[in-house]
């Protein structure tokens, strides 16, 4: 965990961002990957010989992939020309199938989402197949219950207040769960895309913030566990991720600068002696072939 320093306006609380991008496939899906997927082996749902079926943005699939290489298993993933070149050839190159389904304009939209889910679903109807379905899967938050306990300890126990994105709701519900247990008042914050700000109670639209956003309320999503909402333009995402590269030599995709930009609004309300923490989830060379770092 690492404490931001150039990008926090004066008299704003502290923000400390956690640095996922140094799991094994750059983000912090391989927690919940193997957690999840060591479930599914013990209770007897994924066997030896079956092939795993997933829907993703990359990340998730990159982390799958290792697990699944690693494990014997065969993989097969959904996914779209809306994420990053480097995110596919990741997957790829460590085994998985990949069947694309085209997205409009490279936009993340409801449709898109709905149409790769709804791929994968039918994929999954083939014999000696697991669906991870990381939507729906009640294995993914606890996977998350260990990076909130690493939050907490390398944090001295000194947390106000926790943010982060919603794709699945899944990493946010597992965090928040040990938080909360630990310190009942942190408050929880979730971001979202402004342009598909659906949890604030806003239409669904086409956003630029892989990994989140899906345009419908996630299943995983608890609202008891959470204090704010804020909404973050993929402009601004973007922007915040240049700025974490070229103020604070943190490299990060755009999700994480969404987080970081909902961190400072949280922060300066908080004021002085007050602890905001956020996630850096992935790596930035996950996104060098994208516009967040080819714009000025």
């Amino acid at each position: 965990m690492v404490r931001l320093h150039r990008v926090v306006p004066p008299g704003s609380a502290a923000v400390s961002v956690k640095l996922e991008g140094e799991n094994p496939t750059g983000s912090m899906k391989d927690r919940m990957a193997l957690a999840a997927l060591a479930k599914a082996e013990a209770d007897g749902r994924l066997r030896p010989g079956d092939t795993v079926v997933e829907y993703t943005g990359g990340s998730t699939g990159a982390s799958l992939a290792l697990v699944c290489a690693a494990k014997g298993y065969r993989l097969r993933l959904v996914t779209s020309d809306a994420f990053s070149r480097e995110k596919r050839d990741h997957m790829a190159a460590l085994g998985a199938e990949l069947v694309l389904v085209p997205s409009e304009g490279g936009l993340a939209t409801r449709k898109l989402f709905d149409a790769m889910v709804a791929t994968a679903r039918e994929l999954s109807g083939e014999p000696h197949t697991f669906f991870f379905d990381q939507l729906g899967n009640p294995d993914i938050p606890p996977g998350y219950h260990a990076l909130g306990e690493e939050i907490w300890e390398q944090s001295g126990g000194r947390v106000d207040a926790f943010v982060h994105g919603a794709g699945s709701g899944a990493s946010l519900r597992g965090v928040a769960e040990v938080l909360k247990r630990h310190r009942p008042e942190v408050r929880i914050a979730v971001m979202e895309p402004a342009e598909s700000a659906v949890l604030s109670g806003k239409p669904a639209g086409g956003h630029r913030i892989e990994g989140i956003g899906i345009g419908r309320v996630p299943p995983l999503w608890d609202p008891a566990l959470v204090d704010t909402v804020l909404s973050v333009s993929s402009d601004a995402a973007e922007a915040m991720a240049r700025r974490l590269a070229r103020e604070e030599g943190l490299m990060a995709g755009t999700s994480s600068g969404g987080n970081v930009v909902a961190a400072l609004r949280l922060a300066e309300e908080l004021g002085p002696g007050k602890t905001v923490v956020t996630l850096l989830v992935d790596s930035g060379l996950k996104y060098l072939s994208t516009g967040v770092y080819r714009s000025a």
